[in-house]
This record gives structure tokens, C-alpha cells and sequence, in this order.
């Protein structure tokens, strides 16, 4: 089933090409498939990217937060790096480029995705507690990318590296995986007792 991808708003795509035609931020980012590329660099498939709030008691509903948008930069048939533009008082602005194993994880785990048989609106999903990154396939697909709940029906798809005991791009409902997460970030007793 394909999924359907959001729009990202045009001022966020602008500055990430804005970024890519500019040697000098090209230079700074320290990416050398963006310095040694060879075929023109082009932004795609714009992913929403949201942080999970601070996880809270049980009973009430987690929430997140949109952060910025993240484009996969593509250089002939592949993904070299990604791009993100991050909201500012001023509107969307370029933030950094970056590779690194979150970028081929990401592909595929959109692969995986594209084979099942429920349409979703992808996007990522950042627990920076817990260093962790998820493709969160949306299942309410007329959303706004910026909405901040889940739904009944959304799946987390752990990216590599994920933590220790999470397995990596295997689908999770939500229900199932944030409960884990909750333990993790849930300080134990010692430590409450203490603070």
C-alpha cells in the first residue's frame, strides 16, 4: 500500500536546497557524500519529525511535539545524507545535514512500510532520552503532519541502531512499545527518592 507522504511546507524545502547549492554549508556539514558527490543533489521524501513529550502516568495520553522537517538527499539511484530545516520564531530554517546509519535504516523501514497492506503517513519519531528514532506510521493518513496524538491503528518501527531490547525494524503498535519506553524513562525508586 503506498504511503502517503505529507506536504512540507515550501519555506522548509527552500532552505534545505537552499543549503545544498551553498559550498560553504555543504563544506561545514562534514558529509563526505555531500562533498564528493558527483550527480546533482536533490531533497526528497520529506519526513515530519516529532519528539516524544515527556512520558507521563498512565492513563493519560503521551503527546509530541513537531521539531523540524528531514529530507533524504538523493545523489544518483540512492540516499547519500539528509537534510533538516527546524522551526524557528522567524518560520522554517536550514539546520544541518548529517549521514550516518539512521539514513539507510530509515529507507528501509519506508520500504517495509510500503509493503503492508494499511496506507499510513509516515514520520519520525525521536525519544532523545533513550537515544532512540522510530518511523511512525501514522494511520490517520489525512492528518496534519504537525498533529501531536496518536492514533488507534499507529505503528513505531525502531530504526538502527536501536536501544538494548528493542528490536529494530520490527513494527510495533503503539500501545505495545510506548509502555516499554514508560519503564525506561520512568526513574526507579532509589532515584525519586532522592531527587
Amino acid at each position: 500500500m503506498p504511503l502517503h507522504v505529507p506536504p512540507a511546507p515550501a519555506p522548509a524545502l527552500r532552505s534545505v536546497r537552499t543549503a545544498l547549492g551553498s559550498p560553504t554549508a555543504v563544506r561545514e556539514a562534514r558529509t563526505p557524500s555531500l562533498t564528493s558527490a558527483r550527480t546533482p543533489l536533490t531533497p526528497e521524501l520529506p519526513l515530519p519529525v516529532h519528539v516524544l513529550e515527556r512520558v507521563t502516568p498512565r492513563g493519560a495520553a503521551p503527546r509530541t511535539r513537531l521539531t523540524g522537517w528531514r529530507f533524504l538527499i538523493r545523489g544518483g539511484d540512492r540516499a547519500v545524507a539528509a537534510g533538516e530545516a527546524m522551526l524557528t520564531p522567524d518560520g522554517w530554517a536550514f539546520s544541518h545535514f548529517f549521514e550516518g546509519p539512521y539514513l539507510a535504516s530509515t529507507e528501509r523501514a519506508l520500504r517495509q512500510a510500503e509493503a503492508l497492506p494499511t496506507p499510513y503517513q509516515p514520520r519520525l519519531l525521536s525519544v532523545p532520552e533513550l537515544y532512540m528514532l522510530t518511523l511512525w506510521l501514522h494511520a490517520d493518513i489525512a492528518a496534519d503532519a504537525s498533529s501531536e496524538l496518536f492514533a488507534p491503528g499507529d505503528l513505531l518501527v525502531p530504526l538502527a541502531p536501536a536501544p538494548p531490547g528493542i528490536a529494530a525494524h520490527r513494527p510495533h503498535r503503539v500501545a505495545d512499545l510506548l509502555p516499554m519506553l514508560t519503564l525506561r524513562l520512568t526513574p526507579g525508586p532509589a532515584l525519586k527518592a532522592t531527587a
